[in-house]
């Protein structure tokens, strides 16, 4: 990757809606470090969402920051895909005060979409139930935002060129 497409991008979203699959092979094709979020949670955190409790703002507060320091130890190195829900403005707020320029992606599709896919796989610690609740909380990113919402429901490699194609225009803006 080079210099001048050298970004922070972080793969937000509800549990279940692919942030981890998309940010893999995003980090692939940009040759970056891929970080997953969830590794970063406190082990109260983790304790928390195991038994089916939603995390509070004060909660994911400290999380939130670990995730912003990671995205800030990438900005000179060329950069870092990170998968993190990210799921309100304010905290999407806050990873920006570590980089003003990340580059957001939000994969989106119904929730009957994410229910199958998350019967199809096994998380450790973030249960179905908490589901709705992501939902609930999820603050689509605005157009004042950098970054691009994406359907799942195409193929992933469809998906990562559309990422790719957004993410280059918004550097030939920005150069």
């Amino acid at each position: 990757m080079t210099q001048e497409t050298a970004a922070s991008i972080v793969v937000m979203g509800v549990q279940g809606i692919g942030k981890s699959t998309i940010g893999r092979l995003l980090a692939q094709k940009l040759e970056v470090p891929f970080v997953d979020g969830d590794r970063l949670h406190p082990s109260r955190n983790v304790a928390m969402m195991a038994s089916g409790r939603p995390l509070t703002d004060s909660d994911r507060a400290p999380w939130l920051e670990k995730v912003g320091k990671t995205i800030s130890s990438h900005l000179t190195s060329g950069g870092v895909v990170v998968a993190c829900s990210a799921l309100k403005l304010r905290y999407r707020d806050t990873l920006r005060s570590y980089d003003p320029n990340i580059f957001f992606v939000e994969p989106f599709g119904s929730i009957e979409l994410v229910i199958l896919r998350i019967g199809l796989r096994e998380h450790e610690f973030m249960p179905p139930v908490l589901l709705q609740s992501q939902f609930d909380t999820l603050e689509a990113l605005s157009s004042k935002e950098q970054g691009l919402r994406v359907s799942v429901e195409p193929d992933p490699e469809f998906i990562i060129d559309q990422i790719l194609a957004a993410h280059s225009a918004k550097n030939e803006e920005v150069a």
